[in-house]
């Protein structure tokens, strides 16, 4: 069997190659805002926080927020493709920052450390502060371990996911926007061999996608053919969505896509980056993922071709009517390091300054911005002018990632006019939650996942792609799943099952 060399794609894995280019790739924000305070390095806040764009924030808002919380800041900016490698790495060095984002994908390999006494337990101090004590009982209980609280969350709707597509490139091919699978592997037929650029050139495919089963197009394309989310409750058991016959189908259709070189050859192991570029420049004419890209994406691809216009679907029709996955609703955690933070004292100057940071002055800063400059107020509400798109894009934008709980937050202005994507994106979302498929198994307790869930990901992630690829066949990828078993997903879904049930045969 073919193994795919390039191992980017595999969630929670410590990938040795990026290690190499961490340090030189990481970005140290904060140590130069002159903020007029002789402050030490160990009464600074470090903070880890993962950078989803080119460049780290204007250091004038940081140098503002630091004013305003009265907080030094030494903020490391680590690029998002290489974050989980520089997390781990930091977790297995016991050089975690005081406050360190960790992805909702990769809690569950934390999950060990936080249990062996790694991570602060904040739950006890939360009444202390007006604005933490707020949080939303829901997602802290979602966001919890065996009862006890233990980081700061990151808020998000239940859904997102949605297809971006071009169309002006639809308009051309006189085509509708699609709102069943077939029509949707249609369009990305006509996408690319239909020349919907019209330049004469085959040089266009259907759909860009990345090195990422539950983020790419993959798991939102399983949704579609009613994939179960991680998995699905069948009788008395608990059965992994890998063994429905739905993800099968998923498989298949990305196979055909593969086949028929309507998908990037080589997504298995391409990056966002590369991703977002593809459709960006026109070379694809759909991106599957969070509709809340659509607007930087379209304000990019308009600096690139001024005749590109954009269209946003959500509701994709498949066997089981309309489905889309969901996610608990917290996008991360920042969690609280014993080694670095060495005393209660401590603990609480950094919680108090994430309390601060949900007041009105700051937090509409780091949503917005310096008003006047990236946004103006008209009335009560904020007004986002389209000037000033790009620069909130380059300057503000990166901030989004330190704000907590900040969909629910009273204290952060709302926007009166927003771009017509955005707007839209927004409203789809909120569709969405009408036809959510939810993780049976979020919030239950498997010893065995919580050990070996990142190994054990890797036989599912690798025997995936290498179906899609043509590598394997079914009874080839069968073989890997009852691999999978043997090496300890049989334990898992025991556990699961019992957890589930409160008792059971797992078989």
């Amino acid at each position: 069997m073919k193994t795919i060399e390039d191992n980017r794609f595999r969630r929670g894995m410590s990938r040795a190659a990026p290690f190499l280019m961490a340090g030189m790739l990481l970005v140290s924000c904060g140590q130069e805002a002159d903020t007029g305070k002789a402050t030490g390095e160990d009464s600074a806040i470090s903070i880890m926080a993962p950078l989803h764009f080119p460049h780290a924030p204007d250091l004038s808002i940081i140098g503002e927020i630091e004013r305003l919380t009265e907080t030094k800041l030494d903020i490391e900016w680590v690029p998002d493709g290489i974050y989980t490698d520089k997390m781990n790495t930091s977790l297995m060095t016991n050089s975690l920052k005081k406050a360190t984002f960790v992805k909702y994908t990769d809690y569950t390999f934390v999950k060990n450390a936080v249990r062996s006494g790694a991570f602060w337990e904040i739950g006890p101090y939360l009444d202390r502060f007006p604005n933490l004590r707020r949080l939303n009982p829901d997602i802290l209980e979602q966001s919890s371990l065996d009862g006890k609280i233990y980081g700061l969350y990151t808020e998000r709707l239940s859904s997102r996911q949605g297809v971006i597509l071009r169309q002006d490139w639809l308009e051309r091919l006189g085509r509708k926007a699609p709102s069943t699978i077939d029509e949707l592997y249609e369009t990305m037929q006509a996408f690319t061999y239909d020349d919907p650029d019209g330049n004469g050139l085959d040089d266009t495919i259907g759909v860009a996608d990345r090195n990422d089963l539950i983020f790419g197009v993959f798991k939102t394309i399983g949704s579609y053919f009613g994939t179960p989310n991680g998995w699905a409750v069948q009788g008395k058991a608990l059965v992994p969505e890998f063994e429905t016959p739905e993800y099968m189908a998923t498989m298949n259709f990305m196979r055909k896509l593969y086949e028929e070189k309507l998908i990037n050859q080589d997504f298995a192991v391409t990056s966002k980056e590369v991703q977002r570029n593809l459709f960006i420049r026109g070379q694809a004419g759909m991106y599957i993922g969070s509709m809340l890209d659509a607007q930087r994406l379209a304000d990019a691809a308009v600096r690139a071709n001024p005749e590109a216009r954009f269209a946003i679907v959500n509701r994709i029709e498949g066997p089981y009517g309309f489905r889309i996955w969901s996610i608990p609703n917290f996008n991360g955690l920042y969690l609280f390091s014993k080694k670095a933070i060495k005393s209660e004292e401590e603990l609480l100057e950094a919680l108090r300054f994430f309390d601060r940071s949900m007041e009105g002055d700051v937090a509409n800063l780091m949503k917005y911005g310096f008003e006047g400059r990236h946004y103006e107020v008209e009335g009560n509400k904020v007004r986002l002018p389209k000037e000033s798109q790009e620069m909130r894009n380059n300057e503000v934008s990166v901030i989004y990632t330190l704000m907590v709980a900040d969909l629910s937050n009273p204290n952060i202005m709302k926007v009166g006019e927003q771009d017509e994507l955005t707007a839209l994106a927004e409203r789809l979302s909120e569709d969405n939650e009408k036809f959510v498929v939810k993780d049976p198994t979020v919030g239950l307790k498997s010893d065995t996942y919580d050990e070996k869930g990142g190994e054990l990901y890797k036989i599912v992630s690798d025997a995936t792609y290498n179906y899609m690829l043509g590598h394997l066949d079914e009874e080839g990828f069968k073989r890997e799943v009852e691999r999978w078993k043997n090496a300890g997903g049989r334990d898992i879904i025991r556990e699961y099952t019992l957890d589930y049930f409160g008792g059971g045969d797992a078989g």
